[in-house]
């Protein structure tokens, strides 16, 4: 248990914390939205600080960022915890997990600087905050953050881009990259599905852009739900809005937690969402968890010529020079 950042005090022993747009007044003896942040005599604390529920060394194709540091790898960690509810939560077994087992806290203690040492250890370029939502173990992470920038490394979040604008601009010294998932662009749906707004979601896109982060996105395209040419368009539009360089991932879906009674998602509509990605404007569109597809490959956006391709997480063959492409000498997006 660690004293967290991002809250002040409130009337009658409450606190209120501004980690992410939930803002939750949480009074004492509660936790807030998250089930991992506790106020305890007025004192807000986080319960996950250095208690690490997973890490592996990933491809750091599999986050998946296509244009930062292709190739490499990365180690990623993650405590219990999320501030979304989502009904179709991949990792819900520990994204979930306080909030399904009456506040359960699990995880083995791995200290910051342990996380950096293991990252060296193993040939890391890079620590990855991930697999359930690094917003809700902030403190861990920039802690980790810190120590990884002064020995070379990069730090990137894969994230459902909820925190505030005061908690993304305290990480922005440190965060080289971050892989945001937009999961819609209807409100009620989204809030149906997710317990949250989409307007923070879109709002920090654009700021993580402005701030100078690398920024990739990945929609995960649920049938009946998300995989209309309209709200296909709409998505793809807001991003080239923002940046035509930002590279969107479209993955398919399978049925999983409280979303078991939808059909995986067709090949041939991510195929559908590539091809309406690239009509809106995106350089770079991927189709995701559907290996062995044409999507997976990076070209050039400018004349076609094949740049990386992919098998599955793994590069195969890379054919730029620096970040330029071999044929033409257009600069390809990203941090190579």
């Amino acid at each position: 248990m660690k004293q967290a950042r991002w809250w002040r005090e409130a009337a009658g022993g409450a606190v209120d914390c501004f980690l992410c747009e939930f803002r939750c007044h949480i009074p004492d003896g509660k936790r807030g939205r998250c089930c991992v942040r506790e106020n305890r005599g007025g004192v807000l604390h986080s319960l996950v600080y250095g208690k690490a529920v997973s890490a592996a060394v990933d491809p750091i194709e599999k986050k998946p960022f296509f244009h930062y540091l292709p190739g490499t790898t990365s180690l990623s960690i993650a405590t219990v915890g999320c501030n979304f509810r989502c009904l179709h939560c991949q990792n819900a077994g520990i994204a979930q997990l306080p909030r399904d087992h009456g506040g359960m806290i699990e995880g083995e203690e791995f200290p910051p600087a342990d996380v950096v040492a293991a990252a060296e250890r193993h040939g890391c370029r890079s620590i990855s905050y991930t697999y359930t939502e690094p917003t809700v173990f902030m403190e861990y992470a920039l802690d980790a953050a810190e120590i990884a920038r002064g020995r070379g490394l990069g730090n990137n979040f894969v994230t459902n881009g909820y925190m505030t604008p005061e908690a993304l601009e305290d990480a922005r010294p440190l965060l080289d990259a971050a892989n945001v998932d937009l999961k819609g662009f209807n409100e009620e749906t989204h809030r149906r599905r997710t317990g949250a707004s989409l307007e923070p979601v879109r709002r920090n896109i654009r700021l993580m852009r402005e701030m100078g982060i690398w920024v990739e996105v990945t929609t995960l395209v649920i049938p009946t739900e998300n995989d209309s040419d309209e709200e296909l368009s709409r998505i793809a539009g807001f991003l080239a809005s923002v940046d035509p360089a930002i590279p969107w991932h479209v993955s398919a879906f399978h049925p999983s937690y409280r979303m078991t009674d939808l059909p995986p998602t067709p090949v041939s509509t991510i195929r559908r969402a590539c091809l309406i990605g690239r009509k809106e404007g995106l350089r770079y569109v991927y189709g995701g968890n559907v290996p062995g597809e044409e999507s997976e490959h990076t070209r050039c956006y400018s004349c076609g010529a094949m740049l990386i391709r992919r098998r599955g997480f793994r590069v195969v063959e890379n054919n730029l020079r620096g970040r330029a492409c071999p044929g033409c000498g257009t600069a390809i997006d990203g941090v190579f």
